[in-house]
This record gives structure tokens, C-alpha cells and sequence, in this order.
């Protein structure tokens, strides 16, 4: 049984872990407002593209 040992996980079954920078820009608020912004922007060309 030495010769032979069970792992449960690898490394590679675990997400990789976000950087500073990136947990930053997800809890700026001023980005967060503009992406929320953007994102209206888009969904409202749709609706307005499919209802002309």
C-alpha cells in the first residue's frame, strides 16, 4: 500500500484564486454603476431591435 497513495482532489479541481486587483474592481462601486449601466444599454437595444 506505500506504492500506491490515494488523493482525494488534485490541484487542478480547485478554482483559481482571484488577485487584489481583481477582488478590487469587484466591490468598487463607481465601476459597478457603469458596468450596471452598460449592461441596460445593451439589453434595451435588444428589446427596442425586436420590437421595431
Amino acid at each position: 500500500m506505500g506504492k500506491y497513495r490515494i488523493k482525494a482532489y488534485f490541484d487542478e479541481a480547485y478554482p483559481p484564486v482571484p488577485e487584489k486587483s481583481t477582488l478590487f474592481w469587484r466591490k468598487f462601486v463607481p465601476w459597478q454603476f457603469i458596468r450596471f449601466i452598460v449592461l441596460n444599454v445593451k439589453m434595451i437595444r435588444i428589446v427596442v431591435g425586436g420590437h421595431s
